[in-house]
């Protein structure tokens, strides 16, 4: 099996939830995980931060590099990429994991909220890739992977993905549109550029701010996105760019057909995500 031993793997809003679980599962590989998040104290309603998570990486037998970093400021990213490559001596893979959500409709979304999610999901990712770029160039295998929707599928642009929440479905497919045009402009510079998104809903502490519209034995944990993830980028770059895959398709080409580990409750019904 492949593996990120050694390698150095750069998560944003990697505190908690599928961020961190992707960063434990390199950990447990034995790579370097940057911990790119904002939260450095604890939160009143989510659990976890920046050193939790680090802890956690290092007992599952990587090294971890905690930093407080917002993805909308330019400054904060650009000494971030500096202090990873600094601590580690390069970087391997990126994961453009941070995202900031609002299920309103227009009347409903303040434009503080529209600017958030837009600056946290399109500009963020496309600002942490940009500069990325450079220190990704220089390894042997390099990925950026988004966690962002599939939008080169039947139903992708269906009205019923954008209707209920117009500016959240903007800011995400946003992401995927950073996939499709630097999956092309990175190809000839050997850079992997990819989307990932699960078959249904994820368990995670945010989802019980959502509203709790989703009961948690309708879904699976975070682990099912980590392993999917780990897949992806120990796949060859340059046999494996532009793609927008969903989780179960890429454990099953893994040759993962027992999807009941990742379950919250086996055996009950699973509830659909976003946009698949």
């Amino acid at each position: 099996m492949a593996s990120l031993r050694g390698k150095t793997v750069f998560i944003t809003g990697a505190s908690r939830g599928i961020g961190k679980a992707i960063g434990l599962r390199a950990a447990a590989d034995g790579a370097n995980v940057v911990i790119a998040s904002k939260t450095a104290e604890p939160h009143p309603k989510l659990p976890g931060t920046i050193f939790t998570a680090a802890e956690e990486m290092e007992a599952a037998g990587g090294r971890a590099l905690p930093l407080q970093v917002d993805v909308r400021f330019e400054e904060e990213v650009e000494a971030a990429m500096a202090r990873a490559v600094e601590t580690f001596g390069g970087l391997d893979v990126l994961v453009n994991n941070a995202s900031a959500i609002s299920l309103t409709g227009t009347l409903e979304t303040p434009m503080k909220r529209y600017d958030l999610m837009h600056q946290v999901n399109v500009r963020g990712t496309f600002l942490c890739s940009q500069k990325a770029i450079p220190h990704l160039a220089r390894a042997a295998n390099p990925h950026i992977l988004n966690l962002s929707p599939p939008i080169d599928r039947a139903g992708a642009w269906d009205p019923k993905w954008f209707a209920p929440h117009v500016a959240y479905t903007m800011a995400k497919y946003g992401m995927s549109l950073c996939v499709l045009g630097m999956a092309e402009e990175l190809r000839e510079r050997g850079i992997a550029v990819n989307a990932l998104w699960p078959r249904t809903v994820i368990q995670t502490a945010a989802l019980a701010m959502l509203g709790g519209a989703v009961k948690p034995e309708h879904t699976r944990r975070p682990e099912i996105m980590a392993d999917a993830a780990h897949a992806i980028v120990t796949r060859p770059a340059a046999a494996c760019t532009g793609n927008f895959f969903l989780d179960d398709e890429v454990l099953a080409a893994e040759g993962v057909s027992d999807l009941d580990r990742y379950a919250v409750a086996p055996g009950t019904r699973l509830h659909p995500d976003f946009f698949v």
